[in-house]
């Protein structure tokens, strides 16, 4: 049975315990280390989702973006000291920017845009919530959507959740100081996962450890004519 993600829920007031605030401190030291890593190589980068805003679980990921496009012998040099499980390029519909990923042990996944974003895609990760590598140090948490369409704002002892079909749209975007479109856009994508279930991604291929992510994205777009088209479009690899 296909799990359904975005529902919407109730009002509540949550307290962390002990536990829970052990699991964000394992999460964020790891978090730390890998964006240490990549600042040290002058690579700025930001940390997303519930290890930003605070709501983790034990099984929470450590999702890391770098923010801008670059060759991505960069990072790869910046991740030698970390294990690399698997390299794939992804791209979540013909229209979004296709990025690549290193999954790294201990759930953390380190992407990286292979084309031009446009700013409406950066909004993505602040809609979820984000915190670059300065804040993260400050232990600061920010709010941000989850995939329930629950807003998470965090306080002093845990988090506030408010569904955010209670808020007015220009409002949510001005919490999370995003654009209005974002908040339509990813209100739409996720109830329409809620009505079918979720949703496969466009493009999703592993890629060997000894080819470069430019390589197998021209590899890509010679055989996937919208990838082709991407490209071409202006949002040059």
């Amino acid at each position: 049975m296909t799990r359904r993600i975005a529902t919407f829920g109730t009002r509540k007031e949550i307290v962390y315990n002990e536990e829970h605030w052990k699991n964000l401190r394992e999460k964020r030291e790891r978090a730390k280390k890998v964006m240490g890593s990549l600042k040290s190589f002058d690579l700025a980068s930001i940390v997303y989702g519930s290890v930003a805003r605070g709501d983790v679980s034990k099984n929470s990921d450590v999702d890391i973006f770098v923010p801008y496009k670059i060759p991505s012998y960069r990072i790869e040099l910046a991740l030698d000291g970390f294990q690399i499980i698997e390299k794939r390029i992804v791209q979540a519909t013909p229209n979004y920017a296709i990025k690549g990923e290193f999954l790294l042990e201990d759930n953390t996944t380190v992407s990286f845009p292979l084309v031009k974003m446009k700013e409406r895609e950066l909004d993505f990760y602040k809609f979820g919530g984000a915190l670059d590598y300065d804040s993260l140090i400050k232990d600061e948490r920010v709010a941000g959507v989850d995939k329930r369409l629950i807003l998470i704002i965090p306080t002093e002892n845990g988090h506030r959740e408010i569904p955010i079909n209670e808020i007015q749209p220009n409002a949510v975007a001005k919490i999370l100081n995003v654009g209005i479109e974002i908040v339509n856009e990813r209100m739409r994508v996720l109830l329409r996962r809620r009505e079918i279930g979720r949703t496969g991604i466009f493009l999703c291929e592993t890629i060997p450890f000894d080819e470069s992510f430019e390589s197998a994205l021209n590899c890509i777009a010679a055989k996937n004519p919208a990838v082709r088209r991407m490209i071409k479009n202006g949002r040059s690899v």
